[in-house]
């Protein structure tokens, strides 16, 4: 728990220091930053992210959390409601419940205009992404991050990983390797300045 209060406290300087709210040293790279940690953690580093929301909006710091697994829940209840997806599931296969779903769920379509109605609507300077672990397998991280860079211009992207980044792939839950990501930073691995 110590670990985890100290990765928090580090974040905190890093996010709410003039650098990274300028971006400031990126070399022209989206500024996109990974912060993985142990999905064995989860519970506590929901909580310690809503905790580094508060402490970032009382700096003056307004951060947009898009959690992954509510904007999937808000769009499902759109379309005819979660009852209508379990139905779905319960009658068909699970290949078919998933095309089924992510039909539901089109990244071009529907995801990705719904969080950028999310993001034009917001005058936050830090976007945070989470709920990664949550919509595996039918929303893939590195999908999201491919697409997310042609709305996510305005500010920094935080995007809290349940799993592993070495700064080329991206390991969910520290066992499934996901498609090789480039375009992002590991935060932790960045020294505040």
């Amino acid at each position: 728990m110590v670990e985890l209060v100290n990765k928090f406290e580090k974040l905190y300087d890093k996010l709410s220091s003039r650098w990274f709210l300028q971006k400031d040293g990126l070399g022209g790279e989206i500024p996109f930053f990974i912060s993985p940690y142990d999905a064995m953690d989860e519970i506590n580093v929901m909580d310690s992210i809503q905790m580094l929301k508060k402490k970032l909006n009382n700096a003056g710091v307004p951060i947009l959390e898009i959690n992954l697994y509510d904007v999937v829940c808000e769009i499902l209840d759109e379309k005819g409601g979660m009852e209508r997806m379990f139905r779905v599931e319960k009658a068909k296969s699970k290949d078919k419940f998933l095309k089924a779903l992510q039909s539901s769920l089109n990244i071009h379509q529907i995801l990705i205009p719904n969080i950028d109605e999310k993001i034009k609507a917001s005058n936050a300077k830090i976007y945070f992404l989470t709920g990664v672990g949550l919509v595996y397998p039918f929303i893939r991280s590195h999908t999201i991050l491919n697409n997310l860079q042609n709305i996510a211009k305005e500010a920094p992207t935080v995007m809290f990983f349940p799993g592993e980044y070495d700064g080329h792939s991206l390991n969910l839950f520290g066992l499934l390797k996901d498609d090789n990501y480039y375009r992002a930073f590991n935060i932790d691995n960045i020294e505040a300045k």
